[in-house]
């Protein structure tokens, strides 16, 4: 589901939809679920097998075909590639959808931008949530990873949306669950974590994922258009499980990557205890000429969902703004940081919530796109639990206290979504 308002002549219009994806559609007209979840359907051995068979017979019998038509829910993120609005799911590819003049969202349809899927004899069967779009070319970098070899693919997608060839990367092993990466200006970054998908701990009545804490964790470096992963090199990482990649960059005339992150600090809580993964922000920098990283922590508070300025995607950035998230996965306000700063706790800047009030993701709107990186707006939900109310929230961006400067009631709660989004009216009239 899909919450979105629309602000346009000085109005305000809230829309709420489903996306309609086939998953969505199948189990709304039988009025029952028919694909198990891989983190809460698998309890007890012969639960599990029950619920496999059961499964594995309905797409013989032909009553859903997830191979063809997918079996995702697409209620990550929102992307715009190409020039079109999508929303993302990592277990399925993308649904186009638009947002129409009288302020409704509608679902178009499932898109493979060219890649043929199944019937052309390619697995395009998934897409991350968290493409990486050029402002400069508009080109959108993204990646899939699937329970069998290649483990991981990188690809690209061109401006006109047109998916290119991809790049397997078979120096990863096993079945990995890869949230998000990074792209520079001549480089893709991936972090092979501890999170890893074992499908034979269904027969063992567990859910098939689970964190190896044997692994040790690498980060690997590919050039952005390489055509295949010889150039591609690995690095070991203990204790990096990247939750997010809020942005990376080029240094000392590429021979330094330096990304900033979302890093997992209790990864062994993430499948049992979901409210117990707590996240922080740190700074990681990867010499390309030693092979060598070094970490720095920007702040010892719980964050994650962080977002940037997006003019400054792929390029060195100053100010990063992150949700505060406290126990059992709460935002209770924003912090500014400055990454600029030496320090170990680079908070610059403050917004704490009311009490019993929760938000969202924010998304920084930029006020003078020739201005300065902080010269814009944070714009968020936020849920008031005590008087059952949401607002739309709007910040400034560059107030030490991130000032709110507007707020609008909405008529109806706001459950707190993953990710947040936002497209202004001139690009909306393009599509």
């Amino acid at each position: 589901m899909i919450q979105m308002i629309r602000i346009s002549d000085g109005k305000a219009t809230f829309c709420r939809r489903y996306i309609k994806t086939y998953k969505y559609m199948m189990e709304r007209d039988l009025g029952y679920p028919i694909i198990p979840s891989f983190l809460s359907s698998f309890n007890g051995v012969m639960a599990s097998l029950a619920r496999v068979a059961v499964t594995a017979a309905r797409v013989v019998a032909g009553e859903f075909t997830p191979v063809v038509n997918g079996y995702g829910t697409s209620n990550i993120s929102v992307a715009v590639i190409a020039g079109k609005l999508y929303a993302l799911g990592e277990s399925d590819l993308p649904y186009e959808i638009k947002v129409t003049a009288d302020g409704d969202l509608v679902t178009l349809g499932r898109c493979d931008f060219g890649g043929g899927g199944v019937a052309a004899g390619e697995e395009f069967l998934g897409m991350t949530a968290h493409p990486k779009v050029d402002p400069g070319t508009g080109e959108a970098f993204a990646f899939r990873y699937h329970v069998a070899a290649p483990h991981l693919t990188f690809f690209r997608i061109d401006s006109e949306g047109r998916k290119q060839a991809d790049v397997a990367i078979r120096a990863v092993k096993t079945a990995t669950v890869v949230h998000d990466f990074a792209v520079t200006e001549n480089y893709a970054v991936f972090n092979e974590g501890q999170m890893v998908i074992t499908p034979a701990e269904i027969l063992r009545g567990r859910r098939p994922v689970r964190v190896d804490g044997g692994k040790i964790p690498r980060i690997g470096v590919i050039e952005k258009y390489a055509r295949d992963e010889s150039g591609m090199w690995w690095v070991d990482a203990p204790g990096v499980n990247i939750s997010h990649a809020v942005n990376a960059w080029e240094e000392d005339g590429g021979d330094t990557v330096v990304m900033v992150v979302t890093n997992y600090t209790t990864v062994e809580m993430v499948f049992d205890r979901l409210d117990m993964g707590q996240t922080t922000l740190e700074e990681i920098r990867i010499n390309t000429k030693t092979k060598k990283i070094r970490r720095r922590p920007l702040s010892d508070r719980v964050l994650d969902l962080a977002v940037i300025n997006p003019a400054f995607v792929g390029k060195k950035n100053r100010y990063v703004y992150a949700p505060i998230i406290e126990t059992p996965m709460k935002i209770v306000g924003l912090v500014k940081v400055d990454i600029s700063l030496s320090s170990d706790d680079s908070v610059v800047g403050t917004r704490m919530y009311e009490p019993g009030c929760t938000g969202g993701e924010p998304f920084f709107v930029a006020n003078n796109p020739a201005g300065n990186e902080d010269d814009g707006f944070l714009i968020t939900y936020v849920y008031d639990e005590i008087s059952q109310e949401s607002t739309f929230l709007v910040m400034d961006a560059k107030s030490p206290n991130l000032e709110i400067v507007a707020a609008v009631k909405i008529p109806s709660r706001v459950p707190n979504g993953i990710h947040g989004f936002f497209v202004n009216e001139d690009c909306l009239s393009k599509m």
